[in-house]
């Protein structure tokens, strides 16, 4: 991610808005890991377990609010992908650089107000003890099951923001790609839908990952929640999905491959001449 982060930000080529949307969803993914990775490493390796409940709070906001942003970025993204697939003519008119800020700025404005409601809820819990979080890091999931009050409203609340926020992004991000898929199916050279196709493939790939896993996270009631399986899956949502996801857009995307390839050249030719 800070490979894809610099080279957006050094590479003129790139400065377009698609690529300055990649390049929000790289910054996110660095804070979102950076926000759970450093206090799970500090659990394994210097078994440093314990956490402030000010901490833990602060934690399942900053997670909370990221994994949002996310949401709505990847809306954003598949809404750009959407104009430049369905609407060639009229693309560099309406996704203007203007359009792209005001897109991400969005993202990032939504995203860190959409848990506010479910953390202040969760924060007026009574909490009884013992406190020890059988997780990797604070979730709202577990920190209810530890609860000594009732929580069926808080519950009741998280589940409903969280299905629809899941929901209404995942939506608009699906019947965008419904209309770039049968755009692509009317193009009548093969050269030319697979150039397209191309163009949205890794975006796809990281929205089917993404969603597939958070759905499983989180669209589920907490009478069939299990904190074994949502450990696994949390340690591919937090520490796997980001590491992939600039794989991805660098194995798919051309211009992306080519740049970081330009960018280690720069790197390794500064370190020659020292």
């Amino acid at each position: 991610n800070i490979i894809i982060f610099i080279t957006v930000l050094t590479n003129y080529k790139l400065q377009i808005p698609m690529f300055y949307l990649l390049n929000h969803l790289s910054a996110m993914e660095i804070w979102y890991t950076s926000v759970i990775v450093p206090k799970m490493l500090s659990t394994f390796v210097a078994n440093s377990r314990a956490i402030s409940f000010k901490n833990c709070m602060t934690q399942l906001y900053l997670f909370s609010s990221l994994g949002a942003s996310e949401c709505y970025l990847l809306t954003a993204m598949a809404y750009d992908r959407y104009l430049a697939i369905c609407n060639p003519l009229h693309y560099s008119s309406k996704m203007t650089n203007t359009t792209s800020h005001q897109l991400a700025s969005v993202a990032w404005i939504g995203g860190f107000i959409s848990p506010i409601l479910p953390v202040a809820l969760i924060c007026k819990l009574v909490f009884c003890g013992p406190n020890q979080v059988n997780y990797f890091y604070c979730d709202a999931q577990p920190l209810l099951k530890l609860s000594c009050s009732s929580t069926r409203f808080t519950e009741a609340a998280i589940s409903m923001l969280a299905t629809g926020l899941i929901f209404s992004s995942f939506l608009l991000t699906v019947l965008s790609y419904i209309f770039i898929i049968s755009t692509i199916l009317r193009i009548s050279s093969a050269i030319g839908r697979k150039k397209a196709f191309s163009t949205c493939a890794s975006h796809l790939t990281v929205v089917m990952i993404y969603y597939g896993t958070i759905t499983a996270m989180y669209m589920q009631p907490m009478s069939k929640f299990s904190l074994d399986i949502n450990k696994a899956l949390s340690l591919l949502y937090t520490v796997v999905t980001p590491m992939l996801n600039p794989i991805i857009y660098s194995l798919r995307n051309k211009e992306m491959k080519e740049s970081v390839k330009k960018l280690f050249k720069r790197i390794s030719r500064g370190k020659d001449t020292e």
